[in-house]
């Protein structure tokens, strides 16, 4: 199965929430797994519209236990790494896609760019290399459109 890595803040507001679950939704339609952090916020945002269109959420959990994982989540993997899973996060994802962020987020674009990832973002950081989009739909065409072009 194809994967695409998405990022994003544990604290989303309520439009980085929404746009994250769309994105869940359109990922799953289109057959490809969501890896992400899996805790809240963006990631549980986009982990619940996969689940609910059907798809599968995969969770690079920080601790050993998974307590940290949302409860949308169908596949927990619990490092004990703490944030030094991040690498694991965008490694695990044929492209990355970045919903907001803050520092956690901008470690793990570093990361994927210096894997040669193509990032695209929603009102994410701005980042050379990084397509960033403020338009939701114009976003979610892009990331279509990368998913289709993969395909």
């Amino acid at each position: 199965m194809r994967q695409v890595a998405v990022i994003g803040s544990s604290e989303a507001s309520d439009m980085e929430y929404e746009i994250a679950y769309r994105l869940g939704r359109l990922i799953a339609r289109m057959g490809w797994v969501v890896i992400s952090g899996g805790r809240t916020g963006v990631m549980e945002a986009v982990s619940r519209g996969s689940r609910e269109e059907g798809g599968i959420a995969v969770g690079i959990l920080t601790t050993y236990t998974g307590e940290d994982g949302n409860p949308y989540l169908d596949i927990r993997i619990n490092t004990g790494m703490g944030w030094n899973r991040n690498p694991l996060v965008v490694a695990s994802g044929e492209f990355v896609v970045a919903v907001g962020g803050r520092y956690g987020t901008l470690t793990e674009i570093g990361y994927a760019l210096v894997l040669g990832r193509t990032v695209i973002g929603f009102r994410t950081h701005s980042v050379e290399g990084v397509e960033n989009y403020s338009d939701p739909e114009e976003f979610l065409r892009r990331v279509e459109e990368e998913l289709n072009s993969r395909a």
